[in-house]
């Protein structure tokens, strides 16, 4: 849901915020109006500058606190936009302070040449800055609603640990998506040893009884009996041993809270 609003919020910005901005500054270059006084101008301006530099250094405190405990650059971590909420009060107040800054300018020229022309322009300007934010939040939320892997070092890193473990030859078709919100769901088939995955169950049992029981055996059906016995002991060790994977692999990266191993 948090997607879905940010990327909301996107679309209003491009449709309304750069499509105004554009009409206006093409109006003004069209039909130039007579300058009016511009205290009341200049006065908004100031009032905007305040409010929204405030939010802007509370997103950015609170994104540099988030990117430090990712364990990511703060850059890193608005572009991967892992929480599109922050993200969007980030990006549209530092388009706020920056479009107040060129609407200042602007201003400024028109006050001192009495041309509108620069007020225009400033409104292009304008429009095509949000423009470009629009079109960041747009993309971004996009590609986490559609689903989209994590960082190609993590994923190697969870791969990396995983082939380390004793029971497992190998991994396959390892699929780790980003669910937002720093939730991931690890998926991937494995490849598992079966020797390692015996020797697990038989260091459980007392061996002496279980030759005493090979040992009694004198007929097919109590040979068939005894295997498919600790046949499904063994199947139930293997259940074990991915219920042990599964929680080492969420223990040591708690952003991982779904993981599905399908054995090959």
């Amino acid at each position: 849901m948090r997607y879905v609003s940010s990327l909301i919020s996107g679309v209003g910005i491009f449709c309304f915020g750069t499509g105004l901005s554009v009409y206006h500054g093409i109006k003004g270059l069209l039909s130039p109006q007579e300058i009016q006084s511009l205290y009341w101008a200049y006065c908004a301006l100031g009032g905007a500058l305040l409010t929204e530099g405030g939010t802007l250094v509370v997103a950015i405190n609170v994104l540099k606190r988030k990117a430090k405990l990712a364990g990511v650059s703060f850059v890193d971590y608005v572009l991967r936009g892992d929480d599109p909420n922050v993200n969007v009060v980030l990006l549209e107040d530092t388009a706020a302070v920056v479009g107040i800054g060129v609407a200042g300018l602007c201003l400024a020229i028109t006050s001192y040449t009495g041309s509108p022309t620069a007020d225009a322009i400033g409104s292009l300007v304008i429009g095509g800055l949000l423009g470009m934010v629009a079109t960041f939040i747009i993309y971004t939320n996009t590609n986490a609603l559609v689903g989209r892997s994590i960082p190609p070092g993590r994923q190697d890193k969870i791969c990396k640990e995983l082939e380390n473990d004793v029971v497992i030859r190998a991994i396959h078709d390892v699929k780790a998506t980003d669910l937002g919100g720093s939730m991931v769901r690890f998926k991937a088939e494995v490849d598992f040893d079966g020797r390692s995955i015996t020797q697990s169950y038989l260091d459980m049992v007392d061996l002496d009884v279980l030759l005493k029981d090979l040992q009694k055996i004198g007929k097919v059906e109590e040979l068939e009996a005894f295997m498919v016995k600790h046949g499904e002991n063994i199947i139930d060790r293997l259940g074990i041993e991915i219920d042990r994977i599964e929680a080492e692999l969420k223990k040591r990266h708690p952003e991982v809270r779904h993981v599905d191993l399908e054995v090959l």
